[in-house]
C-alpha cells in the first residue's frame, strides 16, 4: 500500500474528503520526521515506536573491487512494533 492508496482507505473508512486526509497524513509524517530528527522518540500506544538508533562506524568493503572501507557512524530511524499490532498481524 502506497500514500495515496492509504488516504484512499482512510477516506473510505472515515467519510471525510481525500484532501482532508492527504492533509493530516502528510502533517502527521512531518511530525513524526521532525521529532525524529530532533532524537525524541515517538510512541503510539497500540501501534508502536518510533525512534533514533546510533550505529557505530565500521569498516566494509566495496563490493566491486573488494578494497576495504571505513562506514562513518551515523543515526537511523527504528520501528518497534507495539503488542496489538503484533496480534493483529498474526
Amino acid at each position: 500500500m502506497n500514500k495515496k492508496e492509504l488516504v484512499d482507505q482512510v477516506s473510505e473508512n472515515t467519510g471525510y474528503h481525500k484532501k482532508e486526509i492527504k492533509e493530516i497524513l502528510e502533517g502527521t509524517l512531518d511530525a513524526i520526521s521532525d521529532a525524529l530528527a530532533n532524537g525524541e522518540r515517538v510512541q503510539l500506544v497500540g501501534f508502536g515506536t518510533f525512534e533514533v538508533s546510533k550505529r557505530a562506524a565500521r569498516e566494509g568493503r566495496n563490493p566491486q573491487t573488494g578494497k576495504k572501507i571505513k562506514i562513518a557512524a551515523r543515526k537511523v530511524p527504528k520501528f518497534r512494533p507495539g503488542k496489538a499490532l503484533k496480534d493483529q498481524v498474526q
